[in-house]
């Protein structure tokens, strides 16, 4: 699977659940972390970066409310869009569940079709090169679906490597990245590669982005990283 592939950490402690989501997750192409408690799951945000959480809300120690409040107090975890997933139904838990910073509540039993389609939903706004859309920053358009880029009307032409940078970029203009979020981001975590890697890249995407003129859009931060504008 490919790096830029989503991922979606699935917290759910029943191991037959947890399995048909992973199963219909990896079917529409995503890659899946799976935790089975809520201690799990915290330690996962934060390793494994992933772009959605499916979250029970009725875990083993620490529950998927607790889960969710703690998440969304993190910065670097508090825009992750978490879905989730209760037994409960009454409107006074669809409230508290979204009053803790849920950004989607799904009762069981559920549509596995209609949680998909959520489940995409909230990617086209936090991932949505991942999703096919196309991407506008300035005078540069991405189109994921084509696999084009082009600057000023004038097609330019990007590696598959440049291209999964320019997409990460283009999704959060601003966004300072560090050489290894951009590692785990576009090459993937199960590879390793020198952060100088990225350097090299980060040099061939600009040079591709000014091949016809025009500023260079991406900006160096000393000591911290790289961002677009």
């Amino acid at each position: 699977m490919s790096a830029d592939q989503p991922t979606v950490l699935v917290v759910e402690d029943e191991p037959s659940q947890r399995e048909v989501l992973s199963y219909n997750l990896e079917a529409e192409g995503f890659r899946v972390a799976r935790a089975e408690d809520g201690e799990s799951a915290l330690l996962l945000a934060e390793e494994e970066q992933p772009d959605l959480i499916l979250l029970d809300w009725m875990l083993p120690n620490v529950s998927g409310i607790e889960v969710c409040r703690q998440l969304k107090m993190r910065p670097d975890t508090r825009n992750l869009p978490v879905i989730m997933l209760s037994a409960r139904s009454e409107e006074v838990d669809r409230v508290r569940g979204l009053e803790t910073g849920a950004d989607d509540y799904v009762v069981k039993p559920y549509s596995v079709a209609e949680l998909m389609a959520r489940v995409r939903a909230h990617l086209r706004r936090t991932r949505p090169s991942s999703v096919g859309q196309v991407l506008d920053y300035e005078d540069i358009r991405l189109d994921s679906e084509t696999h084009r880029v082009t600057r000023d009307g004038q097609d330019l032409k990007l590696g598959p490597t440049e291209f999964r940078l320019l997409a990460t970029f283009m999704e959060k203009p601003g966004r300072v990245w560090s050489r290894e979020q951009l590692l785990d981001r576009v090459w993937g975590r199960d590879i390793y590669v020198d952060t100088r890697t990225v350097d090299v890249h980060i040099g061939r995407l600009r040079k591709a982005l000014c091949i016809h003129g025009g500023d260079d859009p991406l900006r160096t931060v000393r000591g911290a990283g790289y961002a677009l504008g």
